[in-house]
């Protein structure tokens, strides 16, 4: 039974389920859940797998979320061992996705199998949420099987969602929520001109520079309680027509906030036009928002985790918002609370990646731990 959690990881990374391909993950999930008796639907959309499984009915309504797909390996000479043949060192099991997500998905799934087989007739919905489609565009996985779900009046009341929240041990940190993400796509307009006769031209990327100044240095809110400050990046500066004699008569410049809930993507707007104003800047400023902060604060969901993390991996969790998004930012919004507990992070998206070994059949209980106490208790 121990070494349960490990087999599947290790069944799971030798798929090579590089975005948006399953690579048949979901489809041995299934069968596993089918004989424990949950009722499975494929739900395809686009090129992109997905799997809605439930047991039991009515509410709470509580779905154990993840993703099968992975992140392409990068450079496989850097590699110490084939990235989709799971392997051993000093206790630690490498392979694509080890961390990111598979150990969870098999945690998620042995809990689940182990919950129903101790509590066949427990009150509630038991949901497995599982896509293929989280590291990519997002927009064929749990983005679009929510309004599947409300179609068939199915209300979320808990997710959880087994991306890798820990930082120095398992279990030491749990997100409750995750910033927003949104870009800016700046266009600065100018003269185009010879480089003989800048008084005939206008440089926009001379008009741009100050600006610059003034941007990186703004500090656009203070935060909250929950969220640090909005962080601004520039990610791509463009200009130039490729020839060393001409002014050019645009400069292009793509830029990246990560936000909490202290802004909205109106004033951050608004306070990167005011600077260009100011400088007398031509411009065009389109942004989009990729990902909209999100936060639980109903106490439910997180008090069962930080419960369930003190049985069974002897600690309480620190709970933050930090990181990248998740798909949490799909679910939230249709009011379920939603919280992130998942295996140490250190390796993520890099090459060698790689979860302990000691930590999968503790991080299986945590989840079992929580169901249990959010259908039974």
């Amino acid at each position: 039974m121990t070494d349960a959690v490990l087999k599947l990881t290790e069944e799971l990374i030798s798929r090579a389920s590089v975005t948006p391909d399953d690579a048949g993950c979901q489809t041995l999930i299934a069968d596993r859940l089918g004989a424990a008796g949950f009722e499975i639907h494929h739900l395809r959309f686009g090129d992109t797998d997905n799997l809605w499984a439930t047991h039991g009915q009515g509410a709470p309504v509580l779905a154990l979320v993840g993703h099968t797909d992975v992140v392409p390996t990068g450079p496989l000479e850097h590699w110490h061992s084939p990235p989709f043949e799971p392997s051993h060192r000093d206790g630690r099991l490498y392979g694509r996705g080890a961390a990111d997500m598979k150990s969870s998905i098999a945690a998620l799934t042995l809990a689940a199998e182990r919950y129903v087989a101790a509590h066949p007739d427990h009150p509630g919905t038991l949901a497995i949420l599982y896509t293929s489609d989280e590291e990519g565009p997002a927009k064929d996985g749990i983005q679009a099987v929510m309004p599947w779900l409300a179609e068939r009046g199915i209300k979320l009341d808990y997710a959880l969602i087994g991306e890798p929240s820990s930082g120095a041990r398992q279990g030491d940190r749990i997100r409750i929520g995750r910033r927003g993400s949104m870009h800016g796509y700046l266009t600065i307009k100018g003269i185009q001109g010879h480089v003989a006769y800048p008084d005939l031209a206008r440089n926009p990327i001379h008009q741009f520079a100050p600006a610059l100044v003034d941007l990186v240095h703004t500090r656009f809110d203070e935060g909250n309680s929950h969220f640090p400050p909005t962080s601004f990046q520039i990610y791509e500066v463009k200009a130039g027509t490729g020839a060393n004699n001409i002014i050019p008569g645009e400069l292009s410049v793509n830029f990246n906030f990560r936000y909490g809930t202290a802004s909205t993507e109106a004033s951050l707007r608004a306070q990167v036009e005011g600077i260009l104003k100011r400088h007398g800047i031509q411009f065009e400023l389109r942004t989009r928002v990729a990902s909209a902060p999100f936060l639980t604060e109903k106490r439910a969901l997180i008090e069962a985790v930080r419960a369930a993390s003190r049985e069974h991996l002897g600690i309480d969790p620190v709970e933050d918002t930090g990181g990248g998004t998740s798909d949490g930012r799909f679910i939230s919004p249709a009011g379920a609370e939603v919280v992130e507990l998942g295996p140490i992070n250190d390796s993520i998206h890099k090459v060698n990646e790689w979860v302990s070994v000691a930590d999968l059949e503790p991080l299986a209980q945590t989840y079992q731990g929580v169901i249990e106490r959010l259908l039974t208790s």
